[in-house]
């Protein structure tokens, strides 16, 4: 059975790719920073980890290297918004949108590289956004976090292409998660109606695009940043 990493899969996006990968033959680990899940009979294991805390991460990787014969897939999907003008921001509230969003993939990514090339295979998809390709109004700092996650992806799929390891990010649009409960129904419907397709997106339709490309029908794809919104970003 293959094995595979999702952080922030206790909630959201990252709850459900974990899902659909656990019904597809992987052993999922999970990780959580605040809310807890017990998921026992859907091969998920939870382990606890703030993504931003090196120390954190590395005892993580210590436990999969210690329990688990191979890594074979990594999904890098914790992470925080903002919503206000960038005036408004504290310092902390940088910090830590910097922090979860960009520093915690490279944190992952930095440490499931150093597995995967022993092996010389893997996987990664590193959750974005297309407010990373766009920029957002009012979300400023959270956009130049999923660019930076963009650049890093493409630049990491080179470096790691010759040991075999693929490296791609998806970048949802809207999607119907918490990260939406700031805005009102009106908002809601304005935006499905922006949106192409006529609708606002699912965690399981980004959920199904992560399951597509880790598996062998996109062995030949890397480096890309592949968007999931309904047209709503064309």
């Amino acid at each position: 059975m293959k094995t595979a990493l999702v952080t922030g899969a206790s909630k959201g996006i990252g709850r459900q790719i974990a899902l659909t990968l656990s019904q597809n033959g992987y052993t999922v680990i999970g990780t959580y920073n605040s809310t807890l899940v017990e998921d026992a009979e859907n091969n998920i294991i939870y382990k606890k980890c703030n993504v931003a805390d090196y120390a954190d991460v590395s005892s993580l990787f210590a436990y999969i290297k210690d329990n688990h014969k191979t890594l074979d897939a990594v999904v890098n999907c914790a992470g925080v918004s903002w919503v206000g003008l960038l005036q408004d921001m504290t310092e902390e509230e940088i910090a830590k949108l910097v922090g979860i969003n960009l520093n915690g993939t490279i944190f992952i990514c930095q440490q499931a590289a150093s597995v995967m090339v022993k092996q010389h295979s893997g996987n990664i998809v590193n959750i974005s956004s297309i407010w990373g390709n766009n920029g957002a109004s009012c979300e400023a700092v959270y956009s130049a976090t999923k660019g930076g996650i963009n650049a890093f992806s493409k630049a990491l799929a080179q470096e790691l292409a010759p040991s075999g390891i693929r490296v791609n990010a998806v970048c949802p649009g809207v999607i119907k998660t918490d990260m939406l409960n700031c805005f009102s129904e009106e908002d809601l419907q304005s935006l499905a109606e922006e949106t192409p397709l006529g609708r606002i997106g699912t965690v399981q339709d980004v959920a199904d695009m992560v399951e597509f490309i880790l598996s062998d029908k996109a062995k030949f794809v890397t480096g890309q940043i592949i968007t999931v919104d309904g047209g709503f970003a064309m």
